[in-house]
């Protein structure tokens, strides 16, 4: 059959051919659309949400964490049990924290250990018999956990155990001529230092006892300090001139009378390696007791305590080289009955009662004073 005549202008195509041509003549119109909008080629991009984009940080030189020369607190792992007027050394480069009250009021034989470089705590043999208000030394690569109460504050111990790492047991050691708890003990070249506390007739002590190490033994020096009283602290500073050594200075501060905590003192004295007197130093800026002290770099630092009103966060350093005490930064957690330890450039305050009396902390916060 003929075919029906076109209208003019239309030429008919096949049915292959139209398709190509009206894909060709959308395709043209799309990429027109697209040019006019700025798009990349999809006309429905700029309905969708964009992702923000995150802003560009100009480094800025952060501030000194010790901007006011006080030296910096960290706060790290807290102590596995809470405890309360435990004794503290450090020994090759871990922290033992050794007796104390427990939170139920319990004497207490535990011994945890501290290891700054993992931030980390383990267990280790407990004591051979509960201890409170004892003192830890370490010397001779061992740790002398020295005197303390068994009980209540009516039984003081004269009793020394030695704790060995290497096959983690405690040795009974001869004990001291005088049974005392609530004192302070430190080593130096050799010896072992205790100072002060409470004995058999719950009064105070002025007494002064040396260990020997080689062999074992205890001396009651002809020397004294000049207030007998419990609950202090003191701590150990070579002395030396020109590189040389001369000798030992043993600082003895803070405490309290008659285990009465309204009675704080602020006093300050020293003695001499060989346990002669010295005359009396500046007094502590803040007086108070139940607190632990540490040297370090040529000074000494105070910390913490308690009083009827209440604990103290002071940390106050004094500076034998000038005769001066300083106000540092405080302690984050305000307690007493806790104890230091030195383990290179940093001071670990661990354990102690955040209130007055019977409270249990396991905090562990780390010092470290001013370069």
């Amino acid at each position: 059959m003929p075919s029906e005549p076109q209208p003019e202008g239309i030429t008919e195509i096949g049915d292959n051919e139209g398709v190509i041509a009206r894909f060709l003549i959308l395709l043209l119109l799309l990429l027109a659309l697209s040019a006019a909008c700025g798009g990349d080629g999809d006309p429905s991009a700029t309905d969708r949400p964009q992702a923000p984009q995150k802003p560009t940080l100009t480094a800025e030189p952060s501030e000194s964490p010790d901007e006011n020369g006080l030296g910096t607190w960290q706060t790290l792992a807290p102590m596995p049990t809470p405890r309360t007027e435990v004794a503290v050394a450090a020994l090759h480069g871990l922290i033992y924290v050794i007796g104390g009250f427990e939170a139920d009021g319990s004497p207490s034989a535990k011994v945890e250990v501290y290891n700054p470089a993992t931030d980390t705590w383990s267990e280790a043999a407990p004591l051979p018999e509960a201890r409170h208000h004892a003192a830890a030394v370490e010397l001779g690569r061992r740790i002398f956990l020295i005197g303390g109460f068994a009980t209540s504050f009516s039984d003081p111990q004269a009793g020394v155990w030695s704790y060995d790492p290497t096959d983690d047991s405690w040795s009974e050691e001869p004990p001291m001529n005088v049974a005392r708890g609530a004192h302070a003990a430190v080593g130096s070249r050799g010896s072992v230092f205790v100072v002060g506390g409470v004995g058999v007739a719950a009064t105070n002590l002025a007494s002064i006892e040396m260990m020997n190490t080689r062999p074992i033994s205890w001396d009651v020096s002809a020397h004294s300090f000049s207030l007998p009283r419990d609950h202090l602290a003191v701590a150990a500073v070579e002395a030396s001139a020109g590189g040389d050594l001369l000798e030992t200075l043993i600082y003895v501060v803070g405490g309290r009378l008659n285990l009465d905590y309204a009675q704080n003192v602020d006093r300050l004295e020293s003695l001499h390696g060989s346990g002669a007197l010295n005359v009396l130093l500046p007094a502590m800026p803040t007086a108070r007791s139940g607190l632990a002290a540490a040297a370090l770099e040529g000074r000494i630092y105070v910390f913490g305590g308690e009083s009827p009103e209440g604990t103290f966060d002071e940390n106050e350093a004094y500076d034998p080289a000038s005769d001066t005490w300083k106000t540092m930064a405080p302690m984050p957690t305000a307690r007493h009955g806790l104890g230091a330890a030195v383990v290179g450039d940093t001071i670990y305050v661990i354990g102690g009662g955040p209130e007055p009396g019977l409270s249990v902390t396991g905090a562990n916060e780390a010092y470290t004073p001013p370069r």
